[in-house]
C-alpha cells in the first residue's frame, strides 16, 4: 500500500489500516491506498489530516445547517449507499424544492480528482464546496451566514477550536474539514480490485467483459480510477441544451463536453449522464452503441471506422455488464465510519 502522512502507532480506521501519530492535542491520520492507484492530486498540505478534522467534516457533510433554510445537507443529494451519489433521481433537488440543472456525480476517490463539477468549473477540492452551498437552486446559503450559524452552535464551536486551535470559526476551516471528510472517501475494495491483489478471480463472463472494456472503454475510462479525467462530447449535452465545459473555458471547441465520469460503483449511481437522462447501465450500453449521432463535435474516440458509435453485440452488453458489476465495493457504501 502506498502511505503519506507522519509514521506513527497503528489503528483500525475507515475498516482499513492507516497509520495515526499524535500532533499535540490531535491524532494526525495518514491517508492510504493500493500501490497500483496513481499519485493523488491532493496531498493535504498545510490543512493537516486528523481525526477530530475528519469527524468535524463528517458532522458538516450530513448537517443541514449549511443550507439557507436548514433543510438540504450535502449527503441530500450525495448518499452513501449510492457511493456518494444522489438517490436515484436525474437532477437533484435544493432548498425549496428547487430543481438543479444537472445530476450529483459521486464524491469518489476525490482527492485524485485534476477538476470537480460536470464542466470542471471548480479547480481545486478545497473550494469545491463552495460552489453548492452558495448555488440558489442547491443549498443557496452565504458563507457568512454559515460561519455566523456555526458560531451560535457550542459544539461547532468547540469542535473547530479543538480541530484548527483559533477561536473563531473561519471559512477555510469549514472548507478544509469538509475536505478532509470527502478526501479520504477512497474505494479500493471491490472485486476488480481483489483480482488486482490476486485474492481473487473473475469467472468466465466477468473476463470476457473485461477484455471488451480494455478494447472499446478504456480509452476514456482507464484503471485503476476508470476515468482519465478529461472532458469530451458525447452526444448528449446537445440533447439537454447544456453547453457544458464551454460556460468554464468560451472556447467553441469546448462545446457540449463534459467530464469524465469515473466508473468505480457505476452500478450504483444511476440514472446516468450529467443530466441523468439515462435510466440504467444497460441503456447506456445501448446509447454508445447505436444511440450516438454524427456530429463534428463529437468526441474522436466513438468513431469506428468512420461511424460515431462503439458498436457492441448483445452478448457483448451483456458481458461489459458483468464486469462493470465488478467494480461495486461494497466495503465503501456500507462502512459505517462514512456514516451520519
Amino acid at each position: 500500500m502506498k502511505t503519506y502522512g507522519i509514521i506513527g502507532k497503528t489503528c483500525l480506521f475507515f475498516g482499513l489500516t492507516v497509520l495515526l501519530s499524535c500532533q499535540g492535542d490531535r491524532d494526525t491520520l495518514q491517508m492510504r491506498y493500493p500501490g497500483y492507484f496513481p499519485e493523488p492530486e491532493y496531498t493535504f498540505g498545510n490543512n493537516v489530516l486528523t481525526s477530530e478534522g475528519f469527524d468535524l467534516g463528517k458532522k458538516l457533510f450530513y448537517d443541514p445547517i449549511l443550507s439557507k433554510d436548514s433543510t438540504v445537507s450535502c449527503a441530500s443529494c450525495h448518499a452513501q449507499e449510492h457511493a456518494f451519489a444522489d438517490h436515484g433521481t436525474a437532477l437533484s433537488v435544493g432548498v425549496g424544492g428547487k430543481m438543479g440543472s444537472r445530476n450529483s456525480p459521486a464524491i469518489v476517490n476525490a482527492a485524485w480528482q485534476t477538476s470537480f463539477m460536470w464542466d470542471g468549473g471548480i479547480n481545486h477540492i478545497e473550494i469545491m464546496s463552495f460552489a453548492p452551498l452558495t448555488n440558489e437552486v442547491e443549498m443557496a446559503e452565504d458563507m457568512n451566514h454559515i460561519i455566523q450559524k456555526l458560531s451560535r452552535n457550542d459544539l461547532y464551536r468547540s469542535s473547530f477550536q479543538a480541530v484548527f486551535g483559533k477561536p473563531k470559526i473561519e471559512s477555510q476551516q469549514v472548507f478544509y474539514a469538509l475536505t478532509q471528510y470527502m478526501a479520504m472517501l477512497i474505494s479500493d475494495d471491490s472485486k476488480y480490485d481483489r483480482v488486482k491483489q490476486g485474492k481473487s478471480a473473475y469467472n468466465e463472463e466477468e473476463s470476457a467483459g473485461y477484455s471488451l472494456f480494455i478494447q472499446k472503454c478504456a480509452t476514456c475510462h482507464p484503471e485503476p480510477l476508470f476515468t482519465d479525467y478529461s472532458f469530451r462530447n458525447t452526444g448528449i449535452g446537445s440533447k439537454s441544451n447544456d453547453t457544458g465545459r464551454y460556460k468554464i473555458t468560451l472556447d467553441d471547441r469546448d462545446v457540449y463536453k463534459f467530464k469524465v465520469p469515473s466508473l468505480r460503483n457505476v452500478a450504483l449511481t444511476y440514472p446516468y449522464m450529467h443530466d441523468g437522462s439515462i435510466r440504467n447501465l444497460r441503456s447506456v450500453l445501448d446509447y454508445y452503441s447505436e444511440g450516438i449521432r454524427e456530429s463534428d463535435l463529437l468526441d474522436p474516440s466513438l468513431y469506428k471506422n468512420g461511424r460515431p458509435g462503439i458498436f457492441l453485440t448483445e452478448d457483448e452488453k451483456d458481458k461489459l455488464l458483468s464486469f462493470l458489476n465488478t467494480l461495486t465495493d461494497f466495503t465503501f457504501t456500507t462502512n459505517p465510519l462514512f456514516a451520519e
